[in-house]
């Protein structure tokens, strides 16, 4: 269901409490992505955020994706505990709409050199159009159905064959597919598809993977990292942003 967020200029895909499956910007509106050059524990990283939009005239409101690195993937239980100190960020901010969370997500644990506690490791926000271009950001998804958060419904669980790996690859390509569509966009106007896993998917690039994204313009970047939650073994998320910039310590 997409759901607009007039406040926010945006519109977005509605999700289960911890985040929206997706945002897109309203016309007049577009999306920029501000990656932090050193990612921030939570309290630090909102607090720029709040600096962020003051300094460019947004309010609040228009955080429209938050991009979250973790030391290591969560019990579904510990993960539970997380989204709860997570969301009071959002509420703190009147960001919630009525009582959905608009705001899109994707939580990954690095393999190598983690953090040591959770981190913001970039977020976007709703800015005035400078182009009639779409703009939109998936949120990241492993291999569960929508709104589940149960270990049952894992596709191929505890499995690391490679043909578990294409089944929940394809999976999540399925996911991600829905979820562009869902949004009213198309897979021609991403600016980036990202992979998330430790497992070797070198074999599923040229027969799954690129031909199922259309992105073999762009590639696609793979980061050695884990879903954020035990035994979910591949992630994926896509975004078509108008801009991407970094800001500085």
């Amino acid at each position: 269901m997409l759901v607009q967020n007039p406040r926010a200029g945006y519109s977005f895909l509605k999700g289960i409490a911890p985040y929206s499956a997706g945002v897109i910007a309203s016309p007049g509106f577009e999306i920029e992505r501000a990656r932090l050059a050193k990612p921030l524990p939570l309290a630090e990283a909102f607090a720029r955020l709040d600096a962020r939009l003051a300094s460019i005239g947004r309010p609040l409101q228009s955080l429209c994706s938050v991009e979250l690195r973790s030391p290591s993937p969560f019990t579904f239980a510990g993960f539970s505990d997380f989204n709860a100190g997570y969301v009071r960020n959002l509420e703190q901010r009147d960001i919630l709409l009525d009582g959905m969370n608009p705001v899109a997500r994707t939580n990954v644990a690095p393999e190598i050199a983690p953090p040591s506690e959770p981190v913001v490791y970039a977020f976007s926000y709703t800015v005035p159009a400078s182009t009639t271009d779409r703009s939109f950001i998936v949120a990241g998804a492993g291999e569960l159905p929508e709104g589940s958060l149960q270990e049952c419904d894992i596709v191929r669980n505890s499995e690391h064959s490679l043909d578990a790996l294409a089944e929940k690859a394809s999976f999540v390509l399925g996911l991600m597919d829905g979820r562009v569509t869902g949004l009213g966009a198309g897979w021609q106007e991403t600016t980036g598809v990202h992979v998330y896993t430790i497992h070797d998917i070198a074999p599923l690039m040229a027969s799954l993977i690129v031909p199922r994204t259309g992105n073999a313009r762009h590639g696609i970047t793979w980061q050695y990292t884990r879903p954020p939650i035990q035994k979910i073994e591949f992630e994926m998320d896509v975004r078509g942003c108008a801009r991407e910039i970094v800001l500085a310590a």
